[in-house]
């Protein structure tokens, strides 16, 4: 029987029993998101699969911490949370935002040699070094949330609740500015592979080359591209976890889990 890692039940979530797991997933949700966004794949994947599920502070049963606006710090407070996460083959799923925090955390990782990734999902995100200016984060609540609500991730009727409203907003608007001030800084390559997955009619990944992620990694890139906007995965559930399932077989040969 495996046995889990030492985790911060404040950082990670397990939503799907999976004691004799063969392999484990980290999901990092999007902005505004929270762990919870992940059951769905925590169950689907369960139980070969170990499904981790990262919980950013200031959100659901962590609204009393103050949110983190600053990616690179958030990458660098997870990143010390994972350091332990051996003893089974890894990989980590990162959405929009949860993309870039995903590749950041499996930067610190690799440098510090501490946990080997086998491979890195991203969903609806372009490649780091593909910049865009963006503001979001500067607007008053009101076009702050319009904007958001184009994306169709956010059930806008529940902001119309004032105490719902300020207890989301705050976690939402700090996602944002972390994300939006985030310049990718060079540094070495990530050694795993990198399945990229996106949405066909998603604004976010809209004019982007998703190859480009094959700039950050050393090994292979692929790309699947879903119908739907930014929030495909929902819609499109079982391929999207097909896929998942289907890149985090074993590779043929020894697969050593320490640098």
């Amino acid at each position: 029987m495996n046995h889990h890692p030492a985790e911060d039940p404040r950082w990670l979530r397990r939503y799907a029993p999976a004691e004799r797991a063969t392999r484990r997933l980290v999901c990092f949700p999007h902005a505004g998101g929270s762990a919870t966004f992940f059951v769905p794949t925590a169950r689907a994947l369960a139980p070969g699969t170990d499904v981790l599920c990262v919980q950013y502070p200031g959100r659901q049963d962590r609204v009393g911490e103050p949110s983190v606006d600053d990616l690179a710090d958030l990458a660098d407070r997870i990143a010390a949370t994972l350091a332990d996460c051996t003893g089974l083959p890894l990989a980590f799923l990162g959405h929009s935002m949860g993309a870039v925090v995903a590749y950041e955390v499996a930067r610190r990782l690799r440098r510090d040699q501490l946990v080997r990734l086998d491979r890195l999902f991203v969903s609806g995100r372009r490649a780091p070094s593909r910049q865009r200016s963006t503001d979001l984060h500067t607007l008053d609540d009101e076009r702050f949330l319009a904007r958001i609500g184009t994306l169709g991730g956010t059930d806008l009727r529940l902001l119309e609740d004032p105490e719902i409203r300020a207890m989301i907003i705050p976690a939402l608007r700090a996602d944002y500015r972390a994300v939006e001030t985030y310049r990718h800084a060079p540094g070495p390559l990530l050694d795993c592979p990198i399945t990229v997955l996106i949405g066909a009619d998603d604004p976010q990944t809209a004019d982007e080359d998703p190859t480009e992620w094959g700039r950050h990694t050393s090994a292979d890139v692929d790309v699947h591209v879903f119908p739907g906007g930014h929030f495909f995965l929902l819609d499109q559930a079982p391929r999207f976890h097909d896929v998942l399932a289907q890149g985090l077989s074993p590779a043929p040969g020894p697969t050593g889990r320490a640098y």
